[in-house]
């Protein structure tokens, strides 16, 4: 019998929504229940994402431009769908991402105001028609997110670091791409503690367990 594909979530959300934390607590959760289980992030997620994620976090000699700053994320994306993701699935591992096609929609169409056209069908090519079975968009307002990224000292990174106009483009642009595909894109209100937030998560993604295994 072939091995069942593994169940593809990733989590996606203005920077200061909680992601971190959340990964870990589903991670755990899903562990606990006997999931075979692959944690993974962009940028970074593979060898040459972590030399481009470098870049991007403003850290190279120069600033990439809007376009090449999409480009290096789906550079990033195309190497570790390759050589991470589409393996660990094949395989039947679980593959929990933190942040996937939704954030470059967001971050670069809406937020910087690239052709979304354009973007998505690079995208596309990008990821090799591979998509998240669920995708859980952690919401908060900007000024909650600003106040948590400086309560955390994220200011070197240089996308984190952008107005709060840009951050505010980029929440509505998550809630526009949610509304496009409710089915998948599940908004979890991300202004609560950290145990209500948890409990949103479970509740979206226990049934997509259950309906794998039914």
């Amino acid at each position: 019998m072939p091995t069942p594909r593994g169940l593809f979530i990733t989590l996606e959300g203005v920077d200061g929504g909680g992601k971190s934390t959340q990964i870990e607590r589903l991670a755990d959760w899903l562990r606990a229940r006997g999931e075979t289980l692959l944690l993974t992030a962009e940028p970074g997620g593979s060898a040459l994402g972590e030399v481009i994620a470098h870049w991007l976090r403003g850290r190279g000699s120069e600033a990439p431009t809007p376009r090449a700053e999409a480009l290096l994320f789906l550079a990033d994306r195309a190497q570790h769908v390759d050589t991470v993701i589409a393996p660990a699935l094949a395989a039947g591992t679980t593959v929990l991402c933190s942040r996937f096609s939704h954030s470059t929609l967001a971050y670069q169409c809406h937020g910087l105001g690239l052709d979304e056209s354009a973007i998505r069908a690079a995208d596309a090519f990008a990821r090799d028609g591979l998509e998240p079975d669920l995708v859980l968009v952690l919401d908060v307002d900007a000024e909650s997110a600003a106040r948590r990224r400086a309560a955390r000292g994220a200011a070197d990174d240089a996308i984190e670091a952008r107005a709060a106009d840009f951050h505010r483009r980029v929440r509505a642009g998550f809630a526009a791409l949610a509304a496009e595909d409710p089915e998948r894109v599940v908004i979890i209100d991300a202004a609560g503690d950290p145990e209500a937030v948890q409990a949103a998560v479970l509740t979206a993604v226990a049934p997509r367990l259950e309906g794998r295994s039914s």
